[in-house]
């Protein structure tokens, strides 16, 4: 898919009134950071959406930065930071096509970035390794395949689900301070609600 037809799918999902994943940031996501993370930490957010997780983590005193494939979805997010009295800064982009600087975050958020497929995915952790910076923090969720069964949210595809050996070796050169899968009743927004198959993992450059 290409960046056109990315930012149409995901226009498309986002141009509603309600923010369809929900204004309450990530659980895992609010659980690590509180354990890993410090204000005025620099942190990038990959396709942050409605900005529910970038507009959190700001509010607890990170510099954040954030981007996304969809402008209707930036909107919404901008106005949300704006809202919150919080300052993001957010560009219109998808992975391939954003500036990835070598060791310049202190912290990077993987939620729920499961449109990649298999190539892309290991661009993609390529990528946030070499932006991180020595110590920086990778968090990251994501859905396991026995989502398929539960059908409450995430991609419909097999390929496009984690396994802890696959996220293991995707970050084989960082070191891994939390993984596990587990289930749990997820509740954000009419995109991500009931029970939930789930991977978090918190690794370390």
């Amino acid at each position: 898919m290409g960046f056109s037809d990315a930012t149409q799918f995901w226009n498309e999902r986002f141009n509603k009134e309600e923010f369809i994943f929900g204004k309450e940031p990530n659980e895992y996501l609010v659980e690590q950071a509180k354990r890993y993370l410090t204000p005025g930490n620099q942190v990038l957010c990959i396709a942050d959406g409605e900005g529910r997780n970038g507009v959190w983590l700001a509010k607890q005193g990170m510099q954040v930065i954030g981007f996304d494939v969809s402008d209707i979805a930036l909107t919404k997010a901008k106005q949300f930071a704006k809202d919150n009295q919080v300052e993001i800064a957010y560009s219109l982009s998808d992975t391939d096509g954003f500036d990835w600087q070598e060791n310049s975050y202190d912290a990077i958020i993987a939620i729920f970035i499961q449109f990649a497929d298999p190539v892309m995915r290991t661009r993609i952790f390529k990528q946030i390794q070499s932006a991180l910076k020595p110590g920086g923090i990778l968090i990251l969720q994501g859905y396991t395949p026995k989502q398929l069964e539960y059908k409450t949210g995430g991609p419909s595809l097999l390929e496009h689900l984690y396994t802890e050996e696959m996220i293991s070796d995707l970050v084989n050169e960082m070191e891994i301070l939390d993984l596990r899968c587990y289930e749990k009743e997820l509740n954000e927004g009419a995109r991500h609600a009931g029970m939930s198959a789930l991977l978090g993992m918190v690794a370390k450059k």
